[in-house]
This record gives structure tokens, sequence and C-alpha cells, in this order.
């Protein structure tokens, strides 16, 4: 039986042979080469989006601190200018400036100066 199946094996695998010999148009070798690089490209243009926006939301994130930084600055020096108008003498220094007189002053009205 052995030699039997030998003969029918070897006229399939030479009319395989004479079917390629003719050429095929096709090296599916070489396409599928260029197929794997144009998915790789495709697969790195992929991240190339992403990578700029972590960019971006890196460099705006600096920006923010400088921003927080200059935002804390001026509230510790507006609370640090509430704190000092609390007192009764800020809020006789307030009157004074807008002309008011305690009730226990005289108050004077001096004409003619210009």
């Amino acid at each position: 039986m052995a030699s039997v199946a030998q003969p029918r094996y070897r006229a399939r695998v030479a009319a395989r042979g004479a079917r390629g010999s003719r050429g095929s148009r096709i090296r599916w070798d070489r396409f599928g080469r260029v197929v794997l690089v144009l998915v790789l490209f495709v697969v790195l243009a992929s991240y190339v989006g992403p990578s700029l926006h972590v960019f971006q939301s890196w460099r705006d994130s600096k920006g923010a601190e400088t921003r927080l930084a200059e935002l804390k600055k001026e509230n510790a020096e507006l609370t640090r200018k509430a704190k000092s108008l609390e007192g009764d003498a800020a809020v006789m220094a307030e009157a004074r400036k807008l002309g008011l007189v305690a009730p226990t002053e005289q108050p004077y009205v001096v004409d003619g100066i210009k």
C-alpha cells in the first residue's frame, strides 16, 4: 500500500509545482509585510493625538499652578486687610475720612477756603 500512495502524493506535489511555476502575480510574503507595516503606522498614528493632548494638559497645569500661587498670595493680603479693619480704630479712621465726628466732639464748618 505504501508504494501505491506514494505515486499519488508525488503527482499532487508535481501538479502544485506546475501551477506555481507559471508565476503568481501576487507575492503573498511581500504583501503580508506591507500590510503589517501599514497596520503598525496606523497604530502609531492613533497614539499621536492622545500624546499631544497629554502634553497640552501638562502645560496647562503649569499655568494653572502659577495662577493658583498668585491667587493664594492675593487671598492672604486681602485676609490681612480684613483683619486690620475689624477693630474700632479702623472704624474711626474711616469715619474721619468721610468727614464724620464723634458724638462728644464739636463739629466746625470752615467757609472760604479754596
